[in-house]
């Protein structure tokens, strides 16, 4: 063992989970003219490293009997070169990719491939600089499966940066502010999306190299649009040559079978171990650091907290520990990045510091928001206004975390059915109503995350082995929905009321939370500082006619976007709207005004005015 390669890493930390840069140290680097490989194997004595190199040959590796790390120096070693660890334990021997491997092959092959990750130099440092993790700003994030939002002619995948050559036009075109990837790291199933991993360093092959991936990223940096990676260490693939029985035992995953093994067959992490601690924790670090991504979707977040994600079996301490020294970790490494939880549970302080108790995250996904608003509308309209509660109990609770409103891949799968299907009602009933749902998202506080697909009013689910329906866009009702969701998110984007103070109560302000006979909703958005917006939604399938309600003082109204407007298939002239704003005195001896609002408004529409 090199001790001046070693003095530079603290083997300490490592055990403790309180390294973030294992890369650094481990798997292959160059080492002068020469690479050198390292692996951590504590229940095993005997490890060779085989490869391109060496002919495939076994050349050993020297164990360092107080850090169980073994290292080898190799001449030969180039970048693209594959080997694979050959790791002698309990009478047996097996092949194992390496756990920090750069890069691996395309499955079903699963070598791990030398990569020179520094190779690519970024020239995104004014990004980087000025990035916001977004509290007070515009957040509306596309979220993309790289392999299925488009194809080539040939039903080929495209390479990361010609991806990204073809989403920066699209995302800025129809207003999105992020693009979030679903998990790109190494995995071996394509119907997994990537959610049981085998690289935890290593960038997909599918879509090229680790250089393309960083290629991507800078040109969507330079066009100011962030991106967004979805992260997974709850759990891992249960492939032999991953992480399973690494050195001969249960070395990443628990012992026992009964907490070892998750729902999906996979096995999780056992967080009681410093090494695994450090090992995600780093794998976090590094696709921030390695390739400026803005941010962390972390995945199966209640897994972590409550043993098997149930919450009768209790929290996981060490779980909870880890998470929250992952979090604080990357935050004081990284300015202006999201972590995003994607947790369905009501753990308290999933968004709160983890200095005050919290779990560190920036934002938690609001599954009790989209499952409430997805079920009222798949009911009959007859049967909404004895349920507005769904959509209305929401802001009873939006205060206590920060909250982010998302319509994902789960939703469209899986015998779910499409955002656009769930919608009550035959064909062209559903498509005004859609329009109706994402006017409430949009204006709903907190901040947007929409699958690809969404925008264009799907009907087909998504499956991970064909591109996105785009052919849809010739058909009338298709095209004109596609172009009010462009529409609506630029209103969202352009307009400070919906999103500046969001998650201030003060700047949501209930005027109407349903009828005895109608499903209406209006509501402020906003102060006086920063602008109002008023949002008025007819969430039945009858006019409302002539609803009347006071705002205080004088106002001068502004249609930002009508959802029944005839460019949206909608049957109201483009520009109009039989909302009329009234303005009184209070009394006659005063000088004191308020506005009466009369509303009217078309079945399944809604209007949002500037006042």
């Amino acid at each position: 063992m090199d001790n001046t390669v070693l003095d530079k890493f603290d083997i300490n930390n490592f055990y403790m989970g309180k390294s973030f840069c294992d890369y650094e140290f481990f798997g292959c680097h160059k080492y002068g003219k020469n690479y050198v490989f390292r692996v951590y194997a504590p229940k095993t004595d005997k490890i060779a490293v085989i490869g391109d190199f060496n002919g495939w040959e076994e050349s050993y590796l020297i164990k360092d009997s107080v850090t169980n790390v073994f290292e080898g120096v190799f001449s030969g070693v180039k970048p693209g070169m594959m080997y694979k660890y050959r790791i002698y334990a309990n009478g047996d021997v097996r092949e194992h990719a390496d756990p920090y491997g750069f890069g691996m092959e395309l499955r079903p092959n699963w070598a791990s491939v030398v990569r020179d990750i520094d190779e690519f130099k970024f020239t995104d440092s004014k990004w980087l600089k000025n990035r916001d993790t977004g509290y007070n700003i515009p957040v509306n994030i596309y979220e993309i499966h790289a392999g299925s939002w488009k194809k080539s002619e040939d039903d080929s995948w495209y390479t990361y940066d010609e991806l990204g050559e073809m989403l920066v036009p699209y995302l800025k075109e129809n207003g999105y502010t992020h693009v979030e990837l679903m998990p790109i790291a190494e995995h071996p199933v394509d119907e997994s999306w990537g959610y049981q991993c085998t690289g935890f360093f290593s960038p997909t092959a599918r879509y090229g190299t680790a250089r393309e991936l960083m290629e991507m990223i800078n040109f969507l940096h330079k066009n100011e649009i962030g991106v967004i990676l979805d992260f997974v260490p709850i759990h891992f693939a249960v492939d032999g040559y991953g992480l399973e029985k690494f050195d001969g035992d249960a070395l990443y995953e628990y012992p026992d079978d009964h907490v070892g093994k998750s729902e999906w067959g996979s096995y999780n992490f056992n967080f009681g171990k410093g090494e695994v601690w450090s090992l995600l924790q780093s794998a976090a670090n590094y696709w921030l650091t390695k390739f400026h991504f803005d941010g962390l979707r972390i995945d199966a977040v209640s897994r972590a907290i409550f043993w098997m994600g149930d919450p009768d079996r209790g929290v996981n301490e060490r779980a909870v520990e880890f998470i929250q020294n992952m979090n604080q970790g990357l935050k004081k490494r990284h300015d202006g990045i999201m972590l995003i939880a994607e947790d369905s549970t009501n753990y308290l302080k999933v968004t709160a510091p983890v200095e005050y108790d919290g779990l560190g995250f920036d934002y938690k996904w609001d599954m009790g928001w989209m499952n409430d608003t997805l079920d009222f509308f798949k009911l009959h309209p007859m049967e909404r206004t004895n349920n507005v509660n769904k959509l209305t109990f929401s802001m009873l609770y939006f205060y206590n975390e920060l909250y982010l409103l998302p319509f994902s891949h789960d939703e469209v799968v899986h015998g779910k059915a499409t955002i656009i299907q769930k919608m009550w009602g035959d064909y062209e009933q559903k498509f005004p109503q859609a329009r109706l749902l994402y006017m409430y998202m949009y204006t709903h506080p907190g901040k947007k995350l929409n699958f690809m697909g969404n925008e264009i009013g799907q009907f087909r689910e998504w499956d991970e082995t064909r591109e996105q329906d785009w052919f849809l866009e010739k058909y009338p009702l298709h095209d004109s929905f596609h172009r009010y969701i462009r529409d609506l998110n630029r209103v969202y984007i352009y307009n400070k009321p919906l999103y500046f103070g969001e998650y201030n109560s003060a700047d949501f302000k209930w005027h109407c939370l349903g009828t005895i006979d109608r499903a209406l909703f209006v509501y402020e958005r906003g102060n006086d500082l920063n602008g109002k917006c008023l949002v008025m939604l007819n969430f039945s399938d009858c006019h409302v006619e002539n609803y009347t309600f006071e705002l205080e003082g004088e106002v001068k109204p502004e249609l930002l976007i009508n959802s029944d407007s005839d460019i949206y298939s909608g049957g109201t002239k483009c520009g109009n709207t039989d909302v009329y704003f009234e303005t009184v005195s209070d009394t006659a001896w005063t000088s004191d005004v308020k506005t009466i609002v009369h509303v009217s408004l078309p079945p399944f529409s809604g209007q949002i005015f500037i006042i």
